[in-house]
């Protein structure tokens, strides 16, 4: 298992199989790298797949920091950065769902010239004040229980208990057709169960005012500000944090973006369905 040379002092495990125009994949939380997993495979005959564990997830380093400082998402886009100056890659077509998405979309507007074309999942812009409405409220509890020190105490570091939260958000944002095998879940409880593992991958969630308000304080930016890298966004039907309707403004915050319904998965898209995940990644690989 290759790992890249440090970034502020953070070291990125990753995979890299196939050939071919390069593509860079950002799992979600909580997940890694391995959430790739079916949709690689559909990928290595026409691209470089290059898939990292983010900082302070999997493998990569997982040091205690402050998270306003090591787990922004422009911190995350710097190790990013570096890994594709190391690897000698030009302009991805640089994929992600869950916080890669935002990470995504980060590094697509840090460095527009890296990127021929994002493909992502919610979460997108245009939510607005629907954040506010009672359902959106009770799914997104879990992000305020993140800001809080309690959450440390209570999990990081038991792994059994890691385990049982873990399997809840797998099994509840999934879609009714996919249910997570045990073992898989084992496996995440074995990365996130040691010390300080777990409390690394909330870091992202302890950055400045919090996720939802953020959300709620989003403008839409003038038409000449919009992001112009092409954007291809797949929105999962089933997907309890993000419904569907959501998608309807998407045009006012990038200039160039296609919107795929997938009717039949749930929040996790690269493995509940990973063929039109990987479809939609080979046309802009194409230039489709």
């Amino acid at each position: 298992m290759p790992r890249s040379h440090p970034v502020d002092g953070f070291s990125l495990a990753y995979d890299r199989s196939g050939s071919g125009a390069p593509v860079l994949l950002l799992h979600g939380w909580p997940g890694d790298r391995t959430d790739h997993r079916l949709v690689v495979p559909l990928l290595t005959d026409v691209a470089d797949v290059v898939v990292p564990d983010l900082r302070g997830f999997g493998e990569s380093d997982a040091h205690v920091a402050d998270p306003e400082v090591a787990y922004t998402a422009d911190a995350q886009a710097r190790s990013l950065a570096g890994l594709l100056d190391e690897l000698g890659l030009g302009p991805v077509v640089l994929a992600g769902y869950d916080i890669g998405s935002r990470i995504a979309q980060t590094f697509a507007r840090l460095h527009p010239e890296r990127v021929r074309a994002l493909v992502v999942a919610p979460p997108l812009p245009g939510a607005g004040q629907r954040l506010l409405s009672a359902d959106v409220v009770r799914e997104f509890w879990y992000q305020s229980f993140h800001r809080l020190e309690l959450a440390e105490r209570l999990l990081d570091g038991d792994r059994g208990a890691v385990r049982t939260y873990l399997e809840h958000f797998w099994t509840h944002w999934s879609g009714p057709g996919f249910t997570p095998a045990p073992a898989d879940l084992d496996r995440l409880a074995d990365g996130y169960g040691r010390p300080g593992a777990f409390t690394a991958s909330i870091g992202w969630y302890r950055v400045g005012p919090g996720i939802l308000t953020r959300g709620l304080a989003e403008q839409a930016p003038d038409r000449a500000d919009r992001l112009a890298t092409p954007v291809h966004a797949l929105w999962p039907a089933h997907d309890p944090l993000f419904p569907a309707a959501w998608g309807d403004r998407l045009d006012e915050f990038f200039a160039d973006v296609t919107l795929t319904a997938v009717p039949d998965s749930g929040h996790f898209l690269p493995l509940e369905a990973p063929e039109p995940y990987a479809a939609a990644i080979r046309a802009a690989v194409s230039g489709g």
